[in-house]
């Protein structure tokens, strides 16, 4: 994204600790964006009920509420994305924080490169799969009208479940799918604790893909959280 294309952004950034407010700050304006700071929940959701934002980073150790209370708070009247920040790194903690609402977590210390890309992903438009959405990198083509999926443009034979895992991991390219929700489209709300039947479709899914686990091209896994999907489409934005 262009600093023309991101200087009509609003980012909201929540966190108590001037240092980083002041960092995220100018990395954020470097890219063209426009900034909201607070230093607590209180007067970050105050700042964005007056201002109104495109995106929320959130940090959870704050003074005054805890940044899921904040969260909790927030999306009862927001849809706006919401990028966790935190030094905390429980796999439990971060599903039930994507679970009630988030969109992504970063652990501190965090890249710059990498909390940008994933700033990227929040705002980009994701395709809705209608009859003209297809992704297609060059290499792997999924045309969800058709559902069918090629790779180095021949078509590649997937079963029911492996192409619903695909599209839904497609769909929402760039973002983290939890478990618990990638088990409830796939096999119902029953389901949410069968992590092992996901285990072994993402395993025939990346075998068919030639996608490697340990040095993965689309299919990241974060263990205990869920699942990401790599693939850039030649036509996304």
């Amino acid at each position: 994204m262009s600093n023309n294309a991101s200087a009509s952004i609003r980012i909201l950034v929540i966190d108590d600790e001037n240092q980083v407010r002041k960092f995220l700050d100018i990395a954020l304006r470097a890219q063209g964006y426009k900034t909201l700071l607070a230093e607590t929940g209180g007067k970050g959701l105050e700042l964005l009920a007056l201002n109104g934002a495109d995106l929320v980073i959130l940090d959870l150790g704050l003074p005054d509420l805890d940044g899921q209370e904040v969260l909790k708070e927030l999306r009862s009247w927001s849809s706006v994305p919401v990028i966790i920040l935190s030094v905390r790194a429980d796999e439990d903690e971060k599903v039930a924080l994507l679970d009630a609402g988030a969109n992504d977590y970063v652990t501190k210390p965090f890249s710059v490169q990498e909390l940008m890309a994933r700033i990227r992903v929040m705002l980009r438009q994701v395709p809705t799969t209608t009859e003209s959405a297809v992704f297609d990198d060059g290499h792997l083509k999924i045309d969800f009208a058709q559902r069918q999926v090629f790779l180095s443009a021949g078509l590649i034979s997937l079963t029911r479940k492996e192409y619903q895992l695909l599209s839904m991991l497609a769909h929402f390219s760039g973002q983290l799918v939890t478990q618990p929700q990638i088990l409830k489209e796939l096999w119902g709300p029953t389901h949410q604790e069968d992590t092992h039947y996901l285990r072994i479709l993402v395993a025939k899914l990346r075998q068919k893909l030639g996608d490697d686990a340990i040095n993965p091209t689309y299919i990241v896994t974060e263990p205990g959280v869920g699942l990401r999907f790599l693939g850039k489409s030649k036509t996304s934005p």
